[in-house]
């Protein structure tokens, strides 16, 4: 029998030119449609990681809290809550007091690269990102990232756009490994990443 091995997948949503949301928008771009909730509901079961930002914003959503100009929550949108919720999650924080409210979370003070490593040996199933791009960007440094997957809607917030997903990313070259479209305008792309040491171009000189 062999030892488990967590997989690790980086999950990102994002408008077509990188970011992860917009001023003014609503979630999803407000272009989600059933295709894509549908494949969204069937996704198998993870552990979702976090930093301390996305934990205080997602749980104020389970709280009951709606993002800025939005009044209440779609009953899909409510019940991917409610989802999340039910999952298994770590936040990364030195800062957050306990006991945490949003339930089945737990908080870890140690290094995120370090205790995902750990997590990756010791554990199976499927270990999964959730926003905390900064979180994201030191995994895929690390080397630990197995799975690099974006969900990419068919808009350019370039005036209102907030989150650069890729600033401060090392040079990564990305093997396909699926995509699919939903709905008729969500691409979906999934790759095997691997950091580079420097361009191909730079390697020649």
């Amino acid at each position: 029998m062999g030892i488990p091995m967590a997989e690790l997948l980086v999950d990102f949503i994002t408008s077509l030119d990188g970011y992860a949301s917009g001023e003014g928008w609503p979630g999803f771009w407000g272009l989600e449609g059933p295709e894509y909730l549908a494949w969204l509901e069937e996704q198998p079961e993870v552990t979702y990681l976090m930093g301390a930002n996305t934990y205080r914003l997602m749980s104020g959503f389970s709280a009951g809290e709606t993002p800025s100009g939005t009044d209440e929550f779609t009953e899909d949108e409510q019940d991917s809550i409610d989802e999340l919720t039910r999952a298994t999650k770590i936040v990364f924080s030195t800062n957050l007091e306990e006991p945490l409210a949003w339930a089945n979370t737990t908080v870890v003070r140690d290094d995120a690269v370090e205790t995902v490593r750990a997590m990756k040996v010791d554990e199976a199933g499927i270990l999964s990102t959730i926003g905390s791009l900064s979180v994201a960007r030191a995994l895929l440094q690390a080397g630990l990232v197995d799975r690099f997957r974006v969900g990419m809607f068919p808009v350019i917030t370039g005036a209102t756009g907030a989150e650069r997903i890729y600033d401060g990313y090392p040079d990564v070259a990305l093997d396909m490994i699926g995509s699919r479209t939903f709905d008729d305008r969500i691409q979906v792309v999934e790759y095997r990443p691997r950091v580079l040491e420097r361009p191909p171009l730079a390697a020649t000189r």
